[in-house]
């Protein structure tokens, strides 16, 4: 198999045939072999009785129906498992990702890539002020923190080499970090400007509520990305800073105590200073702990802590 299309989808009804048509024209003129796979994400409105139709008009399309509506991040985990292709291609069902830009997104593969993703140059450009702007504020952050520079960490419309796509392990809202999680694993990236289309029909999925989420599985990949290895490092460097900001406010309160006869038992400043030191001290003794667990992680079941790239 050559090329493999999964597609995430919920509650996609009135965009699942033209979508296909689209991919059937498009991958038919490549002359490759391929599948699309379709991921229904547990969908209420009558998707499934349409990917039924197209799985029996189409020996290459494959249909995976969730038990129930686990999110995009499972469904897109679900596919990308799934797949058998030597490249594999992801894409929403919404239709605002366009399939002439597959042999695009293909090509930067073949110049030595593992990972090439989309960048939709044209999304929001008539909500500059209300959408694009804190698009780009968004992006900035992310690439910031995670060490990949990206355009557009949210766009699904990515192909990635075969292998990569099936060792990624994402949960939670982490379809948007893909490739800081690939790159961990020593992808190499590249971003292709892609055509973005309004929906044909339905409604977006989106809401403010994965703000929220969004901001806690940034945290995530920024830790398990640079010290899951290493977690002392993270909860050492706070406990050690408490615990000297205590230390220091003790020292301080006993020397007006001794020196200076302040009265100490009506200030809630000394409690407050031994709070800091317990606290540090509780920070450095759950980095110890996480030291203990990474050790019995990657020796239990003898993970790797790097990867080779070539061997000659």
């Amino acid at each position: 198999m050559d090329l493999s299309v999964v597609i995430p989808l919920f509650n996609e009804r009135d965009n699942l045939e033209p979508l296909h048509a689209e991919l059937v024209q498009v991958l038919g003129s490549m002359g490759c072999s391929y599948e699309i796979l379709f991921v229904d994400d547990g969908s209420v409105d009558g998707s499934d009785a349409v990917l039924r139709r197209l799985k029996q008009g189409d020996p290459n399309v494959r249909v995976i129906r969730l038990a129930r509506n686990t999110g995009q991040t499972a469904a897109l985990q679900c596919g990308l498992e799934h797949s058998k292709g030597e490249t594999v291609l992801a894409m929403d069902g919404d239709g605002e990702n366009d399939p002439q830009d597959i042999p695009r997104l293909l090509a930067k593969l073949g110049e030595g890539y593992d990972l090439a993703s989309g960048w939709r140059t044209e999304r929001w450009k008539e909500s500059t002020l209300s959408r694009r702007l804190p698009s780009i504020a968004a992006n900035a952050l992310i690439s910031r923190i995670t060490g990949v520079r990206l355009h557009d960490y949210g766009c699904t419309f990515k192909a990635y080499r075969g292998e990569l796509a099936r060792s990624l392990r994402l949960y939670g809202e982490m379809h948007r970090f893909v490739p800081a999680i690939a790159a961990e694993q020593g992808a190499r990236i590249a971003e292709v400007e892609v055509n973005f289309r309004p929906r044909r029909a339905g409604s977006s999925k989106y809401g403010p509520g994965r703000i929220l989420r969004t901001v806690l599985d940034l945290m995530t990949v920024k830790f398990l990305s640079g010290y899951s290895t290493r977690p002392i490092q993270v909860f050492g460097a706070i406990g050690l800073g408490l615990g000297f900001l205590g230390s220091l406010w003790t020292g301080i309160l006993v020397f007006e105590k001794i020196f200076l006869g302040a009265r100490l038992a009506n200030r809630p400043a000394l409690l407050l200073a031994v709070l800091l030191v317990v606290v540090g001290v509780q920070f450095i003794s759950l980095g110890l702990l996480g030291e203990m667990l990474a050790r019995t992680y990657h020796e239990s079941q003898h993970k790797p802590i790097y990867v080779i790239r070539e061997e000659f």
